[in-house]
């Protein structure tokens, strides 16, 4: 687990500088390669054990495929197909965080703010998206928020260690990062923040293997 934590903190340095210096053509390499210490990371815990590793490593691999489609920065296309992938992995994750079980439905309140947060996310965005994606983006700020909501409910109030809520937390922080980037401010501070979040999401997400 360590030597494909190492993997992907030394991807995601690599990334970080390319996207500080603008070299787009490192990602295709860099990228792939952080992404791919997840993926490795949730494959050597034996993932196809349990229904619960199996959803989780099809999001871990969904997500993957993600990341390699949002490389190219200025096609719409390769966008959208990657937001797909995204809204599949985090519905992968919603079926293992439900497989994962809930022991207090009354955790599901959390449902209350968070879509709160997610209405309130969509009208900020909502002037500046374009028509094509202004059915695509509510509806993924909603798979967000239910995976999100799932992660709360199948971790407390049971006791049971927080990688997979902190995980799915940094998960929908970066989401956010990537909206921002895409639809509000474009620049490297986002990425300075969202991507160290979601690569330490996926690695917990995939650390939750182990327990």
């Amino acid at each position: 687990m360590l030597t494909y934590l190492l993997i992907t903190v030394a991807g995601l340095a690599v990334v970080l500088a390319a996207e500080w210096r603008g070299l787009n053509g490192v990602q295709w390499i860099a990228k792939p390669l952080a992404s791919w210490g997840f993926v490795a990371a949730a494959f050597s815990l034996d993932p196809f054990a349990t229904p619960y590793g199996c959803w989780l490593f099809a999001g871990l691999l969904l997500s993957f495929a993600g990341d390699v489609l949002l490389i190219p920065k200025k096609t719409t296309v390769s966008f959208l197909l990657g937001l797909a992938a995204f809204l599949l992995a985090h519905v992968a994750y919603t079926v293992a965080f439900l497989i994962h079980g809930v022991l207090d439905p009354t955790t599901f309140l959390i449902a209350i703010p968070l879509l709160t947060l997610g209405v309130g996310v969509v009208r900020r965005l909502w002037p500046r998206l374009p028509g094509k994606f202004r059915v695509a983006v509510p509806l993924y700020v909603l798979a967000i928020t239910t995976m999100l909501v799932c992660a709360f409910a199948a971790t407390l109030p049971a006791g049971r260690p927080l990688a997979l809520w902190l995980g799915a937390l940094l998960f929908y922080v970066s989401d956010l990062a990537v909206a921002r980037n895409r639809f509000v401010a474009p620049g490297f501070a986002n990425r300075a923040w969202g991507l160290p979040a979601y690569y330490a999401g996926q690695m917990l997400l995939a650390s939750t293997l182990m327990t």
